[in-house]
């Protein structure tokens, strides 16, 4: 269960975060003081704190330091007035992860803090497992496999993870990118700096180079404060920007120059501001043919391929899928209420003969909607989705079983909102369904669905689905 820390002298404050998270899955732990709130960081160890620059006994930002010294991979989460705008910046440029402004807006802060839950468990998490050891605890990421391409990214890892030069994954969606660019964090010298991921195709090209270098107030419509970008974020720690292929020729000169120069200015400002990150980069393209085609600069090709490892996809990868099927149901099963403990022989072909064009990420998918409908301790081959030639979820392997829902509803003694609830259900489907698709890309996704980036957010806020889980 994650821990949230609340550093903060207002009885106010601390009645709209047990407002916010009157939560069994959250455990929320409250100070009023500098010093209280650092005698539960060392007893206790939260997994993400929410801070105030101003407490009586002293400043957040001397807080801030102390707590940098007893653990830095905890994010921290400023809150500020706006008198004190400067000191939030400041304080996120030397590692906080983010800041709020008084009054709090609780959509947004449940959000930033399952941001944060999300950004601690990454960096407090080794994802490399060793092929003969057993899994990690359920929740836990891993890297899982023992074929003879598996092997060479594990050795690839060891090889770059001590030297600090940028590196280049590629691999086709879906394979575990990001759990490769983990790895190497953890395994590097910067492993207690900060760790940020930004998927470049997930943003619209006008806000990505605000997104990756920040911008000052006024600078452009709707830039109503200063925004510090990721490359700042990510300072004396490690950046991992996925999907580097989709950039714009514009932002790859400004990302190139930022790359040899170490320093950078924000959108609209004239400031000098110098960084030391490492940029581990990824893409789904081939970015040597995209270099040949004039599509993609090659001097930032040879910048990012200081060293590069190539993951191979799923269905070249042999007796690697069964291992990652048993390994998310071993996951998986106890979360989703379920207690599956073995897969039958003849729903495990099935699951080796298929062609998952969506990899790893398609696997687990699969077999969190098998476990659904599964109702004893064995995964048989009828509890595979329909499209896989399985029986138990009809429509294309939606998770959402929409005939069953209707009959168990209509079997209640008054059944009431009939009709929103099988809306709302289906569209949590839909929506789901699309961002797998996209790989989170919000853009892709309201696209093909034919609504406005602004109606599909509202639309994920309503059903607690956040893009980013759907990225590499």
């Amino acid at each position: 269960m994650p821990r949230l820390l609340v550093i903060d002298d207002e009885s106010s404050i601390l009645h709209a975060f047990r407002r916010a998270f009157d939560d069994p899955q959250i455990e929320l732990l409250t100070a009023e003081t500098a010093a209280a709130g650092e005698h539960i960081v060392r007893e206790d160890r939260p997994d993400v704190i929410v801070l105030d620059l101003n407490l009586p006994d002293r400043s957040g930002l001397e807080c801030f330091e102390n707590i940098k010294r007893i653990d830095r991979r905890i994010p921290v989460i400023f809150i500020t007035g706006h008198g004190t705008v400067e000191s939030a910046i400041e304080a996120t440029k030397h590692g906080a992860f983010d800041y709020l402004f008084k009054p709090l807006e609780l959509l947004e802060l449940k959000s930033l803090v399952g941001k944060a839950i999300r950004l601690s468990e990454m960096m407090k998490t080794a994802p490399v497992v060793n092929p003969d050891e057993s899994a990690p605890p359920d929740g836990k990421q891993a890297m899982v496999g023992r074929c003879e391409a598996m092997q060479e990214v594990y050795k690839a890892i060891g090889r770059v993870a001590a030297q600090d030069i940028t590196v280049l994954i590629q691999g086709e969606s879906g394979t575990g990118k990001e759990l490769v660019a983990q790895a190497i964090y953890q395994h590097s010298r910067r492993n207690e700096g900060p760790f940020r991921a930004l998927n470049c195709a997930a943003i619209p090209e006008t806000l990505l180079e605000s997104e990756l270098f920040g911008h000052e107030k006024g600078s452009f419509t709707g830039a109503d404060r200063r925004r510090i970008g990721h490359f700042e974020q990510a300072n004396n720690g490690t950046l991992f920007l996925d999907e580097v292929g989709d950039m714009s020729p514009m932002t790859q000169s400004k990302l190139l120059r930022v790359l040899q120069e170490r320093s950078l200015e924000r959108v609209g400002g004239n400031e000098t501001v110098k960084v030391d990150v490492r940029v581990i980069a990824a893409t789904n393209h081939d970015l040597e043919e995209l270099v040949a085609q004039g599509r993609f600069r090659s001097d930032l090709f040879f910048r990012l391929r200081d060293f590069m490892i190539k993951l191979p996809p799923l269905r070249e990868r042999g007796d690697d899928i069964q291992l990652l099927a048993e390994h998310f149901v071993r996951r998986h099963s106890s979360t989703l209420g379920k207690d599956v403990s073995q897969i039958s022989e003849s729903a495990m072909q099935i699951l080796r003969d298929a062609a998952w064009p969506g990899n790893v990420r398609e696997l687990e998918s699969v077999i969190k909607q098998s476990l659904l409908c599964t109702s004893g301790s064995v995964l048989l081959p009828e509890c595979l989705p329909e499209a896989m030639g399985g029986a138990g979820i009809p429509g294309s392997g939606q998770s959402f079983q929409i005939q069953k829902f209707i009959a168990e509803q209509l079997k209640k003694r008054d059944p009431t909102s009939l009709y929103s609830k099988v809306i709302s259900n289906t569209e949590r489907e839909l929506l789901t369904s699309v961002l797998q698709h996209t790989s989170g890309n919000q853009v892709q996704a309201s696209s093909i669905l034919g609504i406005s980036r602004v109606t599909l957010r509202n639309k994920l806020r309503i059903h607690g689905i956040n893009a980013g889980d759907f990225d590499d």
